[in-house]
């Protein structure tokens, strides 16, 4: 290998893991943002391009917090070719490690902290014990990775004549939650484009990538990326005396059979280029009733995550309606089935109870409301958005749909039972990689051939798969869906244009093919998550060097 990388990257890693760095506590990515942005600075090539370092404060957020941008110009020749590196610098929260939870970023002593405090798999303590394991909260998930960027950053800025084009790495704050810090990088994407005049050819991301199943001993790349959705139901029911139970129609039924249709649902696998999605699951399920009464609760609500490789939002909105209407259907014939032999064994006459299946989008239930009442509606539902937002900007994304649904639902004049499908969260875009581009045939290439160089002294077993299985930051390099599908979830969505808004538009402007030569370990979220040295500190740094070597020569 031409680079030796090890000592470095590691170093990086844990000087970065030692500065907590969670999701929207306050300081900590900023903290991480400022680590690296110095790190950069007391390079020569920065001290004489400070320009070309910039610590950036995400926009449209209710926590201060900072990313980190750097790029090297290539010497060798005169190309604007640029390779873009991505890597997040958040972490998950430390709650799991209990009463040890300052040791979470202690990577040194944390493996010991860990064998004393708690009941350990076998594998965890073999992976101690081997020494080939690096702990601690972000080691794996993946400031790791943000570090191989650094020293490749360092190492071309010490050698810009081996570049013909362009280098630029962002360390972005926001990917465990909302991607702000990615999403206001955009704004300083199109900046250089036309600044520098950079023709932006590929992006490589260096997340984390476990093993697929017990005995995996391989260590993964992955083209493209698995795209992420989040339907969500509001359904509302009808109340009634718990004493009159079959005059109730409950929401949590119906919200039940919902989830009973969508969970682990194998015939909603998203199956694209021999690759298969992970089924949906629930992430949340509740209905919004207050204290205690014996009044049957109003409203129910739920959310599923819904992983796509091929399909579009559109797509998704169409099955997870079809997944209501069929849960609908089976509560009103469980619940005539069950008053029918409730009335036998009361010896009462049975009569068909009144519930009929009704399922809406989100955009079909606005414009029926907004035909029935005109402008006056959508300015109320509007204004109301908006001063929701203002009143409570930390409100969750998912909750202020609901509550913009609720609203909604006030102005319906019929209240007979119901389910509102929309969309609740960031929409995280599937990038399949096929080979018909310039690009992405460029890009397959040199990972193809990196991988061969790398290969012979790498001691680690390396495949590629063509979606990588999590959901990052990748999915904001490109648009793979049309202007059409795109739609579907921007009216869907009633968070849409107050709240949150898909920068489309930015995002074509970049266009680039992915791919993520990431960091592998086990337990990523988890208190034994834990790096394999050898290869994250090693081969992917070797690896992603050659690849961009390849793409810039």
């Amino acid at each position: 290998m031409k680079l030796h990388s090890f000592d470095k990257v590691k170093q990086l890693t844990e000087d970065m893991v030692a500065i907590p760095s969670i999701n929207k506590e306050p300081g900590g990515e900023s903290a991480v943002a400022r680590y690296m942005q110095d790190f950069y600075m007391s390079l020569p090539y920065f001290q004489a391009h400070p320009e070309q370092v910039k610590c950036f404060q995400t926009k449209n957020d209710f926590v201060v917090r900072h990313s980190t941008l750097a790029y090297v110009k290539g010497t060798k020749g005169n190309s604007n070719r640029t390779v873009i590196l991505i890597g997040h610098i958040d972490t998950v929260g430390v709650d799991d490690f209990g009463t040890i939870r300052e040791y979470a970023f202690r990577c040194e002593e944390l493996p010991a902290k860990l064998r004393e405090t708690f009941v350990l798999p076998q594998e965890v303590i073999d992976d101690i014990e081997s020494g080939e394991y690096l702990f601690g909260r972000g080691a794996l998930d993946m400031k790791s990775g943000v570090a191989g960027h650094m020293y490749l950053i360092q190492y071309f800025s010490e050698h810009p004549e081996e570049l013909d084009g362009n280098l630029l790495a962002i360390g972005e704050c926001d990917e465990e939650d909302n991607s702000k810090g990615i999403i206001t990088a955009l704004d300083l994407l199109e900046e250089l484009k036309e600044k520098e005049h950079f023709e932006y050819v590929a992006c490589i991301n260096a997340d984390y990538s476990t093993n697929y199943a017990p005995g995996d001993e391989n260590r993964y790349i992955y083209y493209g990326s698995i795209g992420k959705l989040l339907p969500c139901f509001a359904v509302f029911g009808k109340e009634a005396h718990v004493g009159q139970a079959f005059s109730a129609l409950d929401p949590n039924l119906v919200l039940a059979n919902i989830t009973r249709k969508m969970c682990l649902n194998t015939g909603l696998c998203d199956i694209a280029q021999g690759e298969v999605a992970i089924p949906p699951i629930s992430l949340k399920q509740m209905d919004t009733k207050g204290p205690y009464t014996v009044q049957t609760a109003l409203t129910a609500f739920g959310y599923y995550n819904f992983f796509t490789h091929g399909w579009s939002p559109a797509v998704v909105l169409e099955k997870s309606k079809q997944m209501a209407v069929e849960a609908f259907d089976e509560t009103v014939e469980y619940l005539n089935a069950q008053y029918k032999r409730f009335c036998e064994l009361s010896k009462v006459d049975f009569h068909q109870l009144p519930w009929k299946t009704r399922v809406y989008t989100w955009n079909e239930f606005y414009n029926e409301l907004a035909a029935a009442h005109g402008e006056a509606f959508k300015k109320a539902i509007h204004e109301f958005a908006v001063k929701l937002h203002k009143d409570d900007p930390e409100l969750d994304l998912r909750l202020f749909g609901l509550r913009v649904v609720q609203e909604a639902w006030k102005w319906s004049e019929d209240k007979s039972p119901a389910v509102v499908v929309f969309f609740g969260s960031i929409f995280s875009a599937r990038i399949e990689m096929t080979g018909r581009t310039a690009k992405e045939k460029a890009l397959l290439g040199a990972v193809e051939s990196a991988i061969e160089v790398v290969r012979p002294e790498a001691q680690r077993q390396i495949k590629t798969r063509m979606f990588y299985p999590y959901i990052s930051d990748s999915s904001f390099m490109a648009v793979c869906d049309d202007t059409l599908a795109i739609q579907a979830l921007e009216t869907n969505m009633p968070q849409y244009g107050v709240k949150y808004t898909h920068p489309v538009d930015k995002i074509r402007q970049i266009d680039v093919p992915v791919v993520n030569i990431g960091t592998f370990g086990r337990d990523g979220h988890m208190l034994t998550e834990r790096v394999d040295m050898r290869q994250t500190f090693q081969n992917v740094p070797n690896i992603t060097y050659e690849a961009v070597k390849r793409l810039l020569s």
